[in-house]
């Protein structure tokens, strides 16, 4: 990332550093929010539609709401347990706040903005911009009118529908604008809906907002027995909003956003990718049978019911392939690109299915599979039996070799699963999985005892943690502590952990820290049995996270920066599974 991008900017400035976004959702679609009140990136009506604001890759579009007078302290929270955020001002000796939520539960073709300003301390005095801008700006608002109860408009085929604004007026751009009064102690209820239709009785804005209270308060459950509950609890909010009614679970909200500035590796994330999936699922079925682990099993189930042995890594929320790579005519985060679309969706990844047999194993220790997820394990398995040999893109999407990773997933899912369902398949998976371990530890254990990355690539590869943490091989077995010191050695800066090496080039210099493989690291330490050490790592992973507790993929260790899409569901996912293994001993820490 270039220093150009690290300063806080103002809406219509430029942009914020990432650690400054905070995330509202509601399964079906995001919107991340800057410090000043703006609303810099959604897509509706769903994830992978066109963005109606486009900020964020400085395209047109904004909803904000903020305090009329810019010389202002911001700050805000989340309500715990929750993606219902709290953005809040000191703007002289008046303190204004603005509780804003995506109203749920969702309509997968029309989406609910709330928005509730209130003069906490003094006269608030907030400015008002509404400017829908559908598909990534294509299409400006048109016939703006107000209908004697709510402002009305369109944004190519979407509905617009703007409530409790009735003083604004319509400005040259099309848009909507008002300065709003809110007398000390009051509130002001403004609710935005965008869709397919928002027909005629207008919305109950207090209704609206205790139903979203009573949906979030029984999709994340308490976690007081893990290491770490506010974080934990904050971890289920993202992973449920990031979760469509559809079962399947979104990446990332963004796309495009650098891992390293021009360096062409900007990618877009608003897609559910089947390992991402597995990943939640797992982390949740160590803490309990929460809806989040039917979901993920719902969603690789059919994936695999559909596609058999030529699954695809990634798909839409819906179960649809994920379109090709195409550029949109957008500025670009700086140090990044305008890319949308995700060539991942046409690979072969063999880990995939290594990851979905053991989703299916850990659904299974709290009950039984039900008749179409046992025939998508049969599929996966069989999956595993046909293709383990072929090179594969792996787990980082790269080129296609004999990856180490890929063969450890497998190995710990064809053993997971016969573990669990105990069927008469269950000992041809024990054999194979054997087999596959001994292939891969003949060409792919380095002469020094560690796992190499790859049967051609005899590099330090963090990831390869996570399989050995889960069992790829016993406790005991020396290729698990070899490979975690040579990680440590080699691929940790600070405490934050690094994927692997590119080249000759320096850790932090190619790309950031990766998160996702602290974590892992932490587990993979209390598979040794080092519980001290896999909580030094645990908390230092768990540091990354920017003021609003929101992970990216990566972590510029030099700057203390975010880098990638954001909010990363895996990072989450891993942080939940490692609090909930670590477990109540360490609370508080």
């Amino acid at each position: 990332m270039n220093d150009a991008s690290e300063g806080g900017g103002r809406s219509g400035e430029g942009p914020w550093a990432l650690r400054d976004y905070a995330l509202i959702a509601d399964g079906e679609r995001g919107a991340l929010v800057d410090p000043r009140g703006s609303i810099v990136w959604m897509c509706a009506p769903a994830w992978h539609d066109g963005a109606v604001f486009a900020a964020l890759l400085g395209g047109p579009g904004t909803y904000r709401v903020s305090p009329r007078d810019p010389w202002n302290v911001w700050g805000g929270y989340y309500e715990d347990g929750t993606l219902i955020r709290v953005s809040r001002w000191i703007v002289g000796g008046a303190v204004v706040s603005c509780r804003e939520a995506l109203a749920a539960p969702a309509d997968t073709g029309r989406l609910v903005l709330l928005r509730q300003i209130r003069a906490v301390r003094g006269e608030a005095r907030v400015q008002v911009d509404l400017d829908v801008r559908a598909d990534y700006g294509r299409h400006p608002m048109t016939d703006p009118h107000h209908d004697g109860r709510a402002w009305r408009a369109r944004s190519g085929p979407l509905h617009i529908r703007l409530t409790g604004a009735d003083e604004a007026r319509p400005g040259p751009d099309g848009g909507l604008h008002a300065e709003l009064r809110v007398p000390e102690g009051g509130v002001r209820d403004l609710v935005l809906e965008l869709g397919d239709g928002t027909g005629d009785t207008g919305p109950d804005a207090r209704a609206l907002w205790r139903q979203t209270e009573d949906w979030w308060a029984r999709a994340v459950p308490d976690c007081e027995d893990t290491a770490a509950p506010r974080d934990t609890r904050m971890a289920y909010a993202v992973l449920n909003g990031l979760t469509s009614s559809r079962a399947g679970m979104v990446a990332a909200v963004t796309a495009s956003l650098p891992e390293r500035a021009d360096t062409g590796r900007d990618y877009d994330y608003r897609y559910a990718w089947i390992r991402d999936q597995c990943y939640a699922g797992i982390a949740v079925a160590a803490h309990g049978a929460h809806p989040l682990l039917e979901r993920a099993v719902r969603f690789v189930s059919e994936r695999l019911l559909d596609d058999g042995t030529h699954l695809r890594p990634a798909y839409t929320v819906g179960g649809a392939p994920v379109p090709p790579e195409r550029s949109l005519p957008l500025p670009g985060y700086p140090g990044g690109s305008d890319r949308i679309g995700n060539r991942a969706g046409g690979q072969f990844q063999l880990d995939v299915f290594g990851e979905a047999l053991q989703l299916f194993a850990a659904a299974a220790r709290h009950g039984p599979l039900d008749a179409r997820a046992v025939k998508a394990a049969h599929i996966a398995a069989d999956a595993v039996a046909e293709r383990w040999e072929e090179p594969d893109a792996g787990l980082w999407e790269l080129e296609t070799r004999w990856w180490t990773h890929s063969r450890l997933s497998c190995v710990v899912g064809l053993r997971d699963l016969a573990r669990a369902l105990g069927t008469p398949a269950a000992a041809g998976w024990s054999s194979l999985a054997d087999r596959i371990l001994d292939v891969t530890r003949a060409r792919c254990l380095h002469p020094d005892g560690h796992w190499q990355r790859a049967a051609d690539d005899t590099g330090v590869e963090a990831a390869l943690l996570l399989a050995l943490a889960r069992g790829a091989v016993p406790a005991r077995d020396p290729s698990l502590r070899d490979t975690r010191a040579a990680v440590a050695r080699r691929l940790a800066v600070d405490g934050y952990v690094y994927r692997f090496r590119h080249g000759d080039q320096p850790l932090g210099d190619a790309e950031g820290a990766f998160l996702l493989c602290g974590f892992t690291m932490a587990m993979a330490a209390r598979a040794e049995g080092e519980e001290t050490e896999a909580v030094r790592w645990f908390e230092r992973s768990r540091s990354a996270c920017g003021p609003t507790g929101l992970f990216a993929e990566e972590y510029d260790v030099s700057q203390r920066q975010l880098r990638g899409n954001l909010p990363q569901a895996f990072v989450h996912a891993q942080l939940l599974e490692c609090s909930a293994r670590l477990g109540p001993a360490t609370a508080g820490w």
